[in-house]
């Protein structure tokens, strides 16, 4: 019978050992595993051990050890050089070497003296507390605070003054009333939605940044960092100057006066701060004259210098206010910075040196242009993604919209700053245009006029709402084009606005959608929900306003009331005005959000009349930059006279020419935005661009909050 597999100890057989075999059990001949990992770890922790001791245990040679009662401290201690040798091994007179040795073993006496005196000392100063009552403690606690604060007050002499600089007088800002009713009762209605904007803002939203309308309540975001700064109090402050609300302009600045702290531990985006708040600031100085907007602006453009501390120059997009810290948005094309931000710092900085007299500005911002000028570009397009530790382009999209916009605005306006004698910029805005125009501008199937995005090689037939201030750019740059291409360029910002006011008007809420598509039997229209908000941007009815100025096509300033009106009925809440989520829909769902630039700018585009009366004597030209700093040459102060008779050759030159069908009109009457950094070698010449343009006065961008309408009274 088989015996089975498992039995009882006392039932197995014990198989009979062979002749010769060992009587000894039988033993394994490897370990386990884990005895393995036991031996391994003792043998480890051996080895370390030992090194341990070899790196980080003291040189008993080098070192004696003394104790004062409180802790062992190591005393540097020289052994006495041998007989007729120096410690260097040099040989030395006999008796030296005592007499080194002796020196040493004083100062380590004189050393051991020392440490026990400081601390008997301090045994009785401790003794000395005990014995004191708690009101002498606070009082003698309060006399080395106040101590501290006077040495602080004596060392923090405060900024450095800035150099005097002229003062421009800035007349016809908000005097002067259209003589047409119509005309007067809709700007009104502009000036009330302002009202209503802002007195939201100050009794729900009062020092955010801003403003959640339907929740009445302040609202940020992370461009601003987590700190208070007040960005819509900044951004609006040339807004209600212009349109005379001048006790809200009393309000905003008192509360700048008295809160507005740039030393604060916040991470803000350096492109932001600038445009809304060193721009809006300047652009309060040069209205009012306040030297707190000056002052205030300085101290930013102070904290975001530290940006451009890169291996290349090139600023990061994220600055910390109180460390100097920066970094890159995470999303941006493997820490790219991104063009239209540190290519939009060029106005404001330029103008910094000329008011501080500090360089620094200057030459951080020329450097960023010198910088691109040596690099490749694809196509001759400027990609949007440009790595600030290598100097190489990211992913290579581009566009005229978001990332890359205002670069190309900066060019131009840097020219038109200079009084047209930056002929870089120039030059460097005529090849941007050129190859922009080659490979992203083309012509749907129903006729319209668009500017695509090139992604890798690929165009994408979809134009954002940020890319619509192009039309009003190319009008703006058409005079000074190359190859006589002033009137293709009026044309071609003409047909952008046509295609912009189309992705308006083909809405339910007559309001243009954040991005729409020329593709698939779709034109100007939003395919993705994700592209049907409108948050209250204004770069659509800056074209229109562009375009005014230049054709005074009554068009465009019927367009601009259709748009404020759809505002107004689609947009304003009890608390504001708010952005909305999907312009499609005839019952659209708020985002509950007044974006800043809704008073900086969306509403700063006015709609003036042609005919205002008492026009400005003169303009003078005010941007006088040494040219030590900034090698560029400026006319000196000049009047020059806009009203008055025209020679008879210019008036019958004006009225016989057309360009393209837009018509000359006469006599000029200007509306002129000063930008706080380019109210400087602004003047007319003849009333009439080469052209035929309306206005040789140069514009600015009223999407940029350091724009300002002047309207010339």
């Amino acid at each position: 019978m088989t015996t089975p597999a498992l039995l009882p100890l006392s039932g197995r057989r014990i198989p009979t050992l062979s002749p010769g075999a060992s009587s000894f059990p039988h033993h394994r001949a490897t370990l386990r595993l884990s005895e393995k990992f036991i031996l391994l770890l003792i043998l480890s922790a051996f080895i370390t051990l030992c090194f341990g001791a070899f790196f980080f245990l003291p040189d008993n040679s080098k070192h004696k050890r003394f104790d004062l009662g409180l802790e062992d401290v190591l005393i540097p201690h020289i052994d006495p050089p041998k007989e007729g040798k120096h410690a260097s091994g040099q040989v030395v007179i006999h008796g030296q070497g005592a007499h080194d040795e002796h020196r040493h073993r004083e100062e380590e006496e004189s050393l051991r003296d020392k440490i026990r005196a400081d601390h008997e000392r301090a045994l009785q100063e401790a003794k000395e507390k005990l014995r004191k009552s708690r009101e002498e403690l606070q009082a003698e606690i309060q006399t080395e605070k106040n101590k501290v604060v006077e040495d602080l007050k004596k060392k923090d002499v405060g900024p450095k003054p800035l150099p005097p600089v002229p003062m421009p007088k800035v007349v016809g800002v908000s005097d002067g009333e259209p003589p047409e009713p119509d005309v007067k009762e809709k700007r009104d209605k502009i000036r009330e939605m302002m009202k209503h904007a802002w007195d939201s803002y100050r009794q729900y939203g009062w020092g955010h940044n801003e403003l959640k309308p339907l929740a009445k309540k302040g609202h940020s975001t992370n461009i601003f960092g987590n700190s208070q700064l007040g960005a819509s109090i900044v951004d609006a402050l040339d807004t209600l100057y212009i349109m005379g609300l001048h006790d809200e302009f009393k309000d905003g600045q008192e509360w700048i006066e008295q809160n507005l702290d740039f030393g604060v531990n916040a991470e803000v985006s350096v492109f932001e701060v600038n445009i809304r708040f060193i721009g809006g600031l300047l652009a309060a100085y040069y209205l009012s004259g306040q030297e707190v907007f000056k002052l205030k602006a300085v101290q930013l453009a102070e904290k975001l210098l530290p940006a451009f501390n890169t291996p290349t120059g090139i600023p990061w997009a994220m600055v910390n206010l109180k460390s100097g810290v920066g970094r890159n948005w995470g999303w941006a094309s493997a820490g790219s910075s991104i063009l239209a931000e540190f290519g939009t710092l060029h106005m404001e900085f330029v103008h910094l040196t000329y008011l501080t007299g500090n360089p620094a500005y200057y030459q951080k911002v020329m450097h960023i242009r010198k910088l691109l000028a040596k690099m490749d570009r694809p196509n001759g397009l400027y990609p949007n993604y440009l790595n600030p530790r290598t100097g190489r382009w990211g992913q290579h999209h581009t566009s005229v919209g978001g990332l890359g916009d205002s670069f190309y605005e900066y060019l131009l306006k840097a020219w038109l700053m200079s009084d047209k004698t930056d002929t870089e910029a120039r030059k460097t805005y005529d090849d941007a245009i050129e190859a922009i125009e080659r490979h992203l501008v083309r012509k749907s199937n129903g006729g319209l006029t668009f500017i695509g995005e090139w992604k890798n090689g690929h165009l994408e037939r979809k134009m954002g709402h940020l890319a619509c201030f192009a039309g009003g750019m190319f009008a703006l740059g058409a005079d000074g084009s190359p190859d006589d291409k002033a009137g293709h360029y009026l044309q071609l910002g003409a047909e952008i606005a046509h295609t912009c006011h189309e992705s308006y008007d083909r809405t339910v809420l007559k309001l243009g959608p954040e991005a729409f598509k020329f593709d698939s039997g779709l034109e100007a229209v939003a395919v993705r929900q994700n592209e049907k908000y409108y948050i209250l941007r204004p770069e659509v009815i800056e074209t229109y306003w562009y375009m005014w100025r230049f054709t005074h096509d009554p068009k465009y300033r019927q367009w601009g009331w259709e748009a404020a009106q759809a505002i107004d009925k689609y947009c304003r809440v009890s608390g504001g005005f708010s952005g909305v989520k999907d312009v499609y829909s005839s019952n659209p769902t708020y985002d509950d959000v007044q974006q800043s630039f809704f008073l900086a700018e969306t509403l700063k585009v006015k709609l003036h009349p042609d005919n205002i009366t008492g026009l400005m004597d003169q303009l003078f030209s005010l941007f006088d930059v040494p040219s030590a700093c900034c090698p560029i040459e400026h006319p000196q102060h000049r009047p020059v006279d806009v009203e008055g008779p025209q020679p008879p050759q210019e008036v019958e030159a004006a009225q016989a020419l057309l360009v393209d069908g837009f018509s000359v009109p006469a006599p000029v009457q200007f509306i002129v935005q000063v930008h706080p950094q380019v109210l400087h070698n602004v003047h007319t010449g003849p009333p009439w661009m080469e052209t035929g343009v309306t206005g040789t006065l140069f514009l600015l961008r009223s999407t940029i909050s350091s724009l300002v309408f002047v309207t010339l009274s």
